[in-house]
């Protein structure tokens, strides 16, 4: 079985969120999947099976299956465009179906993945004191034009909204502690941002859930931070530019675009290169 090793989000080749792939004639079993996320290491690893016109699709982390993974199917689309040709293809996930477009250019991969419908609510004063208090944060620390929401593009994230630049290059929370909050609220990750401007965001994504303290570039967060910003009308219809990784010494760069239809999918790319 072959994994492929593959940076999604790279900014001018560099930085970029590891990813693995496998490619398989039939997918696994969960067990199996568990152990080669574990022993590959990486946030996520996705696997995937030719079934009919649409591959069957699965996403692990090291300590448990992820809904849905946004730079692991970028990363999934750069290997199928190596090993199957550039186009399109249909991704059936255990929550919906969804489908990535890869091209190669000299070696580089570009890929657009189509997200699930795009959902979100205000967070609860309980979910944001828990938040602040695992994460070090005050009220005062947070964006008062940028509320506190859950959002969700096909897995659960939690938003929250910094002052400054140097606020959020602050971030730490202890691993553990980190991945009780999850479990207890149902989050996948939580995306603490920093707004530029109105297109442009620098995030953290904490990833305790899944065995990891930071993601260095969260498609799936970044379908859902979209969505959310449209839906909840504080975004029309557009681009968003996302960095991510920074803080991590990864520098990623995350573009989504999206029409002004309310939960309607969004369109998430970036660049995508083998790892040595």
């Amino acid at each position: 079985m072959q994994i492929h090793k593959i940076a999604a989000f790279t900014e001018h080749g560099r930085g970029g969120n590891p990813a693995g792939v496998v490619l398989a004639d039939t997918l696994p079993s969960s067990t199996e999947m568990q152990g080669i996320a574990a022993e590959v290491g990486y946030s996520e690893t996705a696997f995937a099976a030719l079934s009919g016109e649409s591959w069957t699709t699965r996403y692990f982390s090291p300590e448990s299956e992820v809904p849905f993974c946004g730079h692991a199917t970028i990363a999934l689309g750069a290997v199928l465009a190596a090993e199957k040709g550039d186009g399109r293809y249909r991704l059936s996930l255990r929550t919906g179906e969804i489908e990535v477009e890869a091209r190669m250019n000299n070696g580089t991969a570009r890929a657009t993945l189509r997200s699930l419908p795009t959902q979100s609510q205000p967070a609860s004063e309980t979910l944001i004191e828990d938040a602040l208090q695992l994460l070090n944060y005050s009220r005062a620390d947070l964006d008062k034009n940028l509320p506190v929401m859950r959002m969700n593009a096909g897995a659960e994230h939690l938003f929250l909204a910094l002052t400054s630049r140097a606020d959020l290059a602050r971030m730490q929370y202890e691993l553990d502690a980190g991945r009780s909050f999850m479990k207890q609220h149902r989050l996948v990750t939580i995306t603490l941002a920093y707004r530029e401007n109105d297109r442009v965001f620098h995030v953290r994504n904490a990833f305790a859930s899944g065995g990891v303290l930071e993601d260095p570039a969260t498609g799936a967060a970044a379908a859902a931070l979209a969505g959310m910003l449209r839906d909840q009308d504080m975004l029309s219809s557009g681009d968003l530019i996302i960095h991510q990784g920074a803080d991590m010494g990864r520098p990623s760069r995350i573009e989504v675009r999206f029409d002004d239809v309310k939960g309607s999918p969004v369109l998430v790319s970036g660049d995508a290169a083998t790892l040595s």
